[in-house]
């Protein structure tokens, strides 16, 4: 059953409210919307005759009657995301709340273009929703990262390396054909930018790397994603210093993703006899104290750093958080923060964190709930 969210005016930012964790109670719903405690208890009446909020036990009493404490209802509905990669593509439903009720990985070659690979993504929701979903809580909402520029205006994808035929392709159009609900395309470095935000709390301007078969980084700004026009954080096709040349996919000479990218990492250590299939298997390899790819994972990581070094010093993050597959490579994030810290000024790494992404592998697809929880309140209400 699909269904959009049943909600108008205040309602929606009330339940978003709920959603997030920021408020429990009806009395904290009117502390942080400035509504009224007799406006608020009638809309949240009407979420809870709707199916969406639930009331239930008690929480602490700040003087008065013990608050009864408000949560999604179970049967408030679910958000179906996806994660695509090159060769894969993590799949997710979540419950409103961003909390995952099924995660899982299925096999996807991006090369056999949009329509095939799209559709093999709407089947596995329509599957996974047959199998975990009661019966009676609906579909809200669809959503799926793409590991390439997103024109955030037409969520078409705009001249992406090594994904033929996608080029200029209407995906949210696409999926609109099998789903009349509200429909996120975003980068996958974006989304996952969007789900380690809210793992850093008390940090409201983030970079987030993503190191895997390419490279990306998605930028937080006063705690929202920072899109641009969509090329907002693409750092992967930033010109590097190099003795020699390496043309990169996109056509251009000594992009950052043709010297340190997972994919330029397998075909560096192909060309010295090993051979590996993705990169995880490099982060093996230096575990294993493989020196070629050790070195390699290393001035990798210097790379990205001397990249990060303008950005760093531009736009002062309070953290550079590191994820993608590549980043459980430790030399990988010490060649970074050596890097960083060398050539940035003091002032901008004072109390600059770089560390290891915090929200693990799931991040891109908790960071498309909250975009996508965010586009279904938006559409609802307009």
């Amino acid at each position: 059953m699909n269904q959009r969210l049943p909600v108008q005016g205040a309602q929606g930012d009330l339940l978003r409210l709920v959603a997030t964790g920021k408020a429990e109670s009806r009395a904290g719903l009117a502390r942080l919307s400035g509504l009224a405690a007799s406006s608020v208890s009638l809309r949240v009446e009407e979420l809870i005759d709707a199916g969406l909020l639930a009331e239930e036990g008690s929480g602490a009493s700040r003087g008065g009657r013990r608050p009864r404490l408000l949560r999604l209802s179970p049967r408030a509905g679910v958000l179906a995301v996806a994660d695509l990669g090159a060769h894969h593509v993590r799949l997710g439903l979540l419950d409103l709340s961003g909390t995952p009720v099924v995660v899982e990985e299925r096999p996807c070659e991006i090369a056999n273009g949009p329509r095939a690979t799209l559709d093999r993504i709407a089947d596995a929701f329509d599957e996974l929703v047959a199998a975990h979903v009661p019966a009676g809580v609906p579909l809200r909402g669809v959503g799926t990262g793409i590991p390439g520029p997103v024109d955030p205006a037409t969520r078409r994808v705009v001249t992406p390396s090594r994904m033929p035929g996608w080029n200029d392709f209407p995906v949210a159009d696409h999926l609109a054909t099998r789903y009349d609900l509200p429909t996120l395309v975003e980068n996958d470095a974006n989304l996952m930018a969007a789900g380690e935000a809210r793992w850093w709390p008390d940090h409201e301007n983030l970079m987030v790397v993503k190191a895997g078969t390419g490279i990306g980084c998605g930028v937080i700004v006063n705690g929202r994603l920072h899109r641009g026009r969509g090329a907002a954080g693409d750092i992967s096709h930033v010109r590097v210093r190099s003795d020699a040349s390496v043309i990169c996919a996109c056509g251009h000479p000594d992009c950052l993703e043709a010297y340190a990218s997972g994919a330029a990492l397998m075909t560096a250590l192909s060309e010295a006899g090993i051979e590996v299939t993705r990169p995880a298997d490099i982060v093996g390899l230096v575990h294993d104290a493989v020196p070629e790819a050790t070195s390699m994972v290393r001035n990798a990581g210097r790379r990205i750093g001397e990249v990060l070094t303008v950005l760093v010093n531009f736009f002062n993050p309070d953290v550079v958080a590191v994820g993608g597959s590549l980043s459980a490579a430790e030399p990988l994030i010490t060649s970074i923060r050596a890097a960083v810290w060398e050539r940035c000024l003091p002032l901008a790494t004072r109390d600059l964190e770089i560390a290891p992404a915090r929200a693990g592998r799931d991040a891109a697809l908790l960071g498309a709930g909250a975009l996508l929880l965010e586009a279904a309140l938006t559409e609802a209400q307009a």
